[in-house]
């Protein structure tokens, strides 16, 4: 089993070398706007998951599927001559679904905005189901004088009791 960073390196360097050539251009038409967004390498560096996306239609979408499936041994050979490795690791196109979970991300985002909207003007028409302050306050007592003297005769009664005994 290869290094992981080595791994990481090759995926790089697959990922660039793939890119420039989709950039130079296939000689497919069916062959869209692709995008290479990732590229992932198994850890005996024998295979290599090559994930991409496509900016169009479902039709360009199969279209440029078909393409990449069909050019994946020229893009093989390719990778074998830009890379330094013994073996040339076969190559998988992926179809990256990120578009597509951006898309539902954005959808629960609005979803949450919506219902946060609903539940501030609840909240703005709510009433209490009790009181509107439900936790007990302390009482307040009418004369403050004559409770200190209640605290000192007790005071003193204590310490009397003390000393009697």
């Amino acid at each position: 089993m290869a290094d992981p960073a080595r791994a990481r390196k090759m995926a790089d360097r697959i990922k660039e070398i793939v890119a420039k050539r989709l950039d130079k251009g296939l000689r497919d038409p069916r062959l869209g706007f692709v995008t290479i967004t990732d590229v992932r390498v198994t850890g005996d560096l024998q295979h290599a998951s090559i994930f991409y996306t496509v900016y169009g239609t479902d039709e360009e979408r199969r279209d440029s599927a078909l393409a990449l499936r069909a050019a994946t041994g020229m893009l093989r050979s390719e990778v074998g001559r830009n890379i330094t490795a013994r073996l040339t690791p076969s190559l998988e196109f992926i179809a990256d679904a990120i578009p597509e979970n951006a898309e539902h991300i954005e959808e629960l985002l609005r979803e949450a905005r919506e219902r946060d909207v609903e539940t501030s003007v609840l909240a703005s028409t709510a009433e209490y189901a009790g009181e509107a302050d439900p936790y007990v306050k302390p009482r307040e007592l009418d004369g403050d004088d004559d409770h200190d003297d209640e605290l000192d005769g007790d005071a003193v009664d204590v310490a009397d009791e003390g000393r009697a005994r």
